[in-house]
């Protein structure tokens, strides 16, 4: 019955993580006008599963960071009850930040979540380590991001790469940052959600892939407009040339981060380029900026104290 309820969490978590995130990749193909929000969002759910697939060969390095071990007592670690509740955890936060629109990391939730249902289950934490693997990369990703949209974004401006009308060379191009920065998407995420899984008896790495596959595309497919609207049209608005710029710096970043098992928040690569490079052309909306920063702030507590509550409602039941 655990072990049922586990698959159930995981699997919910796949899903919020795919209303909350498949349009992070190709917000800016929608909000430069270069395509409508539901040719973007077929895009970003595309190349998110390929990247989600070859994760199973690219990727697995992200499983270990994810399953527990090292940041609470390895006993723990492996029990159902733990992994379930920090799957609960994680798919709520993630739940309530989609529901009002706002583009939140599902590794800040899950990070969260870890500590949480440690916190619940033995008491014991290994914060030192919390740090060093995850909140460093985690603060560090948007900063680099915003830092490197702005220049990419001057520098392609002065060559010629990034005009503010569109071309067909420049959607091309566009079209192709975008779904590389979905894929690298795919790439990092999907091995974070997948790690619960495996203490499943007779499941296979590749086999909770697909699992998770399938369901972050499932909810990239029916439940993406809230944040579509968000990322896409109220972080920055944005010519052509400047959504190219922005899409190319996340795809690079994101992607690196994957092939070198660092796992950094897509979302905080995203909107980090967006709003780099809508500040380097005088677009940034910095109100909205604000409030997508405090739903950052409030993501691991709340991720951390969702887990711990479903950690002692299981032991309860």
């Amino acid at each position: 019955m655990t072990l049922t309820a586990l698959v159930i969490a995981v699997c919910c978590v796949a899903y919020t993580n795919g209303a909350n995130a498949n349009f992070k990749g190709v917000a800016s193909l929608y909000g430069s006008g270069t395509t409508t929000l539901r040719t973007a969002a077929i895009w970003g759910t595309v190349t998110t599963f390929a990247g989600s697939v070859a994760a199973v060969f690219l990727a697995t390095g992200l499983l270990a960071a994810f399953g527990g071990k090292g940041i609470v007592p390895d006993a723990l670690a492996i029990t159902p009850d733990f992994l379930c509740a920090v799957a609960v955890g994680a798919a709520l936060t993630s739940f309530l930040a989609t529901r009002f629109g706002f583009p939140v990391s599902t590794t800040h939730a899950l990070v969260g979540a870890l500590a949480g249902a440690g916190l619940a289950g033995s008491g014991e934490v290994h914060f030192s380590a919390l740090g060093t693997a995850f909140f460093y990369p985690l603060l560090v990703s948007p900063l680099t991001a915003a830092v490197l949209g702005a220049l990419v974004y001057i520098v392609l401006r002065r060559v010629r790469l990034a005009p503010d009308h569109r071309t067909p060379m420049l959607d091309a191009l566009h079209f192709l940052s975008a779904g590389a920065a979905s894929f690298a998407r795919g790439l990092n995420d999907t091995p974070k959600i997948a790690a619960p899984m495996l203490v499943v008896p007779g499941l296979e790495v590749h086999g909770a892939f697909l699992i998770v596959a399938a369901t972050i595309a499932l909810g990239g497919c029916l439940d993406i407009k809230n944040v579509a609207e968000t990322l896409g049209k109220k972080v920055t608005g944005m010519s052509a040339g400047q959504g190219f710029a922005a899409c190319l710096v996340t795809s690079v970043l994101v992607a690196t981060a994957s092939m070198h098992a660092v796992p950094v928040s897509t979302t905080h690569v995203s909107v980090g380029s967006l709003a780099g490079m809508g500040a380097a052309a005088g677009r940034a909306k910095w109100r909205k900026g604000g409030e997508i920063f405090l739903a950052w702030v409030s993501t691991a507590p709340c991720g951390a104290a969702l887990a711990a509550l479903a950690y002692v409602v299981s032991r309860l039941v």
